[in-house]
């Protein structure tokens, strides 16, 4: 790309900034809480409507377990632009949260993860001379595991030269070169009711297993290797007057490595009760590996050059604790780029944020990295 390109396509891109956050305010307004067919389904429709507009053919709504994903397939796909427009937030949050933008920032709930990114990507469709070979999927499960959308992640992505993913940057802008895997377990202790008052010797306290285990988790992490393993969601009993039969918990693991995740699986799956009587049953597994720089490092290269050509200031990769659907791509071997969304921050908090004022001149960055690989695809 010369000089004059590039400060046409930053100029262009500048000239639709206003536009854009219309575009994201309505998309915010479109509340997309995971697991919610008629909540995803009504921003499906929106998105479908932009994407064709950008893309000059029509979306394929793929649906399953009800949930709609869209696509968006080229013959020939160079590039696959993947992101998703669920959000980890219930319906009815915009009452007490509504979008807004002040002092230059954008909030809303899905504002940074990853709705901004979704208005840049089709932005970026936008100043793109040509879309033939650029291939679009929209998940809409990505905040629950993605486990309807993955088979046909790594579909397209199998047929793609490259993947280059719209989830939010870093804070401070740089892009992410590497992602922790991470892996969702549910551990079962089954007891034996009994009346808590009259004779509870007789039973087998499921809940007190599960509090062993808790406390015995921390030992499988590794803060040298960077692994975490954290219990999160807890659960047990019938009533306040019986011993539990049956308490769960769930556990989150995340590693930089693949040995570090099957690691931890071989000494979950090896725990053993600690209260007599008890038994155990773990559920789940490694659900992502790791993004590993790799895969991204080329790809960097361009989104570096790109960035020069256009005037912006230099771009930089960084390694994210966060998982999202990179890892799935960048798993297959598949050329990954990630954080080519949103410059933002507080993903998952309310009062997540993005800083207007990015909104353009990344859009204007995705576009001259897609026009850099297919032009070298040629």
């Amino acid at each position: 790309m010369d000089g004059e390109r590039g400060t046409a396509m930053v100029r262009a891109a500048r000239d639709g900034a206003e536009a854009m956050v219309l575009r994201l305010r309505e998309l915010v307004r479109h509340e997309s809480p995971p697991g919610s067919p008629p909540h995803l389904t009504a921003c499906a429709d929106l998105l479908a409507g932009w994407g064709e507009a950008a893309l000059g053919r029509p979306a394929q709504r793929v649906t399953r377990d009800g949930l709609p994903h869209l696509l968006w397939t080229a013959p020939d796909q160079r590039v696959l632009l993947l992101g998703h427009f669920d959000t980890v937030w219930p319906a009815g949050t915009l009452a007490s949260w509504p979008f807004a933008v002040r002092d230059g920032l954008a909030t809303g709930p899905g504002v940074c993860d990853m709705k901004a990114g979704i208005v840049q990507m089709f932005a970026a469709l936008e100043l793109l001379g040509g879309t033939s070979r650029v291939g679009v999927l929209l998940t809409c499960d990505e905040e629950t595991g993605s486990a309807t959308s993955r088979a046909l992640i790594e579909e397209q992505a199998r047929r793609s030269g490259a993947v280059l993913v719209c989830e939010p940057s870093t804070p401070d802008g740089l892009l992410k070169v590497a992602r922790k895997g991470g892996s969702a377990y549910r551990l079962v202790a089954r007891g034996r009711a009994a009346h808590a008052g009259v004779e509870p010797q007789r039973g087998v306290n499921a809940t007190v297993e599960i509090a062993h285990q808790v406390l015995a988790l921390p030992a499988l992490a590794s803060p040298t290797a960077g692994t975490t393993v954290t219990p999160t969601l807890l659960a047990g009993g019938t009533t306040t007057n019986t011993v539990p039969e049956r308490a769960t918990l769930a556990v989150d693991v995340r590693a930089w490595t693949p040995a570090e995740l099957d690691r931890v699986d071989r000494e979950l799956r090896a725990l053993r009760p600690h209260v007599r009587g008890a038994k155990l049953v773990l559920e789940g597994g490694v659900n992502r590996y790791p993004m590993t720089p790799d895969v991204a490092r080329p790809l960097l290269e361009v989104a570096a050059a790109a960035a020069k050509d256009l005037g912006l200031p230099p771009v930089e990769g960084a390694y994210a604790p966060g998982a999202s659907d990179a890892n799935f791509t960048a798993a297959l071997g598949v050329p990954t780029l990630d954080g080519l969304g949103a410059v933002g921050g507080g993903a998952h908090a309310r009062g997540e944020y993005i800083e207007v004022r990015h909104l353009p001149e990344r859009a204007a960055l995705l576009a001259a990295v897609m026009e850099s690989l297919l032009a070298t695809a040629r």
